[in-house]
């Protein structure tokens, strides 16, 4: 048996952090930069707006304001019920995203896993419902809502956008993704079909369940039409429909108009920027080119 020598200082190697190249611009940032000024312009000029004068903000050409008036924002506040728009909009975005995370998991992984007559037919059917654009089909979910008599509440807006076929699809390529030999040993431990998946599968599809989270929120939170179609009383109205009873006939505050709209599009800000990355992962690992 033999013994290491002792560590000399020769003997030492050390492992210098390798150093990353400079990342130098190249000529797609010539073409990239402007059109993401030209993409910024509209929420530059609605910040602007917002904190100038209506005189300012109706003169030709436009121009800057002489001074910030951040009390157009406490105005828009008091003005109109803006909170309980906030609270409506909220509910109802909420409610939404948490039934197409359940609805939709459950559907395609019946898709995906179960086998069944009529199965393809079925799927292609749903997806078929795609390309049906719902001024078709208004109407007839109105007369719905009627016979349910859910007009004018909150859940007249939520019933409808409770599953989508875009998520069922979504999730369906994901399961098609994934390898199956964890769910056979799961079913060797003697889980079921929903055991394994909630507690097995949903937990490993963190970029596809925040990706349609994100969508479902950003499609429900600016709907405008069917809350234009279905709500009557400006207590359940929701953030976009309150928004558009601030233009007056004859006169619209824009500042004040503009400070109601930045508000409202924070939230949609914060949530792209926080699953941003989920985004780019979930098309990359789903083969949805």
């Amino acid at each position: 048996m033999t013994t290491a020598g002792p560590v000399t200082t020769a003997s030492v190697v050390r492992v210098q952090p390798r150093r990353r190249g400079s990342r130098r611009p190249s000529a797609w940032h010539l073409v990239l930069l402007p059109v993401a000024l030209i993409m910024l312009a509209p929420l530059i000029w609605m910040l602007v707006t917002s904190v100038s004068t209506l005189a300012e903000s109706r003169h030709f050409p436009p121009r800057l304001p002489s001074s910030i008036h951040w009390e157009n924002y406490r105005e828009a506040l008091t003005a109109a019920p803006f909170g309980r728009w906030l609270v409506n909009s909220t509910v109802v975005s909420a409610a939404c995203v948490l039934s197409n995370l359940v609805f939709c998991s459950l559907a395609a992984y019946a898709f995906a896993r179960m086998r069944f007559r009529g199965s393809n037919v079925a799927f292609v059917l749903m997806l078929a419902t795609l390309m049906v654009p719902f001024q078709v089909v208004m109407i007839p979910t109105l007369l719905v809502m009627k016979d349910l008599h859910l007009v004018d509440s909150l859940a007249a807006l939520a019933l409808p956008n409770l599953a989508t076929p875009f998520g069922v699809f979504l999730l369906r390529q994901f399961f098609l993704s994934m390898p199956q030999d964890i769910e056979e040993a799961a079913k060797v431990d003697g889980a079921g079909r929903l055991r394994t998946l909630f507690q097995i599968v949903l937990p490993l599809m963190g970029p596809p369940l925040a990706t349609l989270s994100v969508l479902t929120f950003l499609n429900v939170w600016n709907d405008f039409l069917w809350p234009l179609i279905v709500i009557q009383t400006p207590s359940h109205m929701t953030l976009q429909l309150g928004l558009a009873s601030l233009q007056g006939d004859h006169l619209t505050k824009y500042p004040l108009l503009m400070a109601a709209s930045l508000m409202s599009q924070l939230p949609v800000l914060l949530a792209f920027l926080l699953a941003q990355r989920f985004f780019i992962r979930s098309i990359a690992t789903s083969g949805i080119k």
